[in-house]
């Protein structure tokens, strides 16, 4: 499976259509910002469903912030790599989760305005980003979603490589994944239009998301 797409609206109404069981069900969508927020307003737009953002960070390492050992999101619920973990300094890790909850407190003031998760207890939850790199943010949240008591957990997303699909799935109830590349380098690939989402970006769909779902 190599699905390419125009941009993230494209791809996101693609991943509609393998939800259209959920229509009737009532399911809430939860996205995580900020690259999958387009995605997650299209699915609840198609699902005429609740519709939320959960916030998740990815933990980077001091020496290259592109890359990361783990994740942690707003509740404290935290994925780690212990074997790239294992290099660091315990202090040095208590303080970049220290940085990344200060973010995530920002992004909860700014881009949810403080607001907290509808309710998630006994309902089925579709989480969604962009796309799935290593994974680290996706387990965090699934983590934070399962304390809540949901029926069911489904992660649909338009891209991740598939080891990490493989992993993913195996932690949730079902997964939808329309690309899975063989020879996966970065969310990016599969998107003709790909850039950083801005939160200007993110309150503009939140907005919508209130006015049209």
């Amino acid at each position: 499976m190599d699905q390419k797409f125009k941009d993230r609206a494209d791809a996101a109404k693609k991943l509609a259509i393998y939800l259209s069981e959920y229509k009737s069900k009532n399911p809430l969508v939860l996205a995580i910002p900020r690259g999958g927020v387009e995605i997650g307003y299209e699915l609840a737009r198609f699902l005429q469903c609740d519709f939320s953002i959960i916030i998740s960070r990815k933990l980077p390492l001091p020496y290259n912030p592109e890359a990361g050992f783990g994740a942690i999101a707003e509740d404290g619920s935290t994925f780690i790599f212990d074997d790239i973990a294992n290099r660091l300094d315990q202090n040095e890790i208590n303080q970049i989760k220290q940085n990344q909850q200060k973010e995530i407190s920002r992004r909860k003031i700014v881009l949810r305005k403080n607001k907290p998760l509808p309710k998630i207890k006994d309902r089925t939850v579709i989480l969604t980003d962009d796309g799935i790199a290593m994974g680290s943010t996706m387990r965090a949240t699934i983590e934070m979603i399962k304390k809540k008591g949901p029926e069911k957990i489904v992660v649909a997303v338009p891209v991740a490589g598939p080891r990490v699909a493989k992993e993913i799935d195996h932690l949730v109830n079902q997964t939808v994944i329309l690309s899975s590349p063989s020879y996966f380098r970065a969310v990016a690939q599969v998107y003709e239009n790909w850039y950083d989402v801005s939160d200007e970006e993110v309150i503009s769909i939140m907005k919508k998301a209130k006015n049209k779902i």
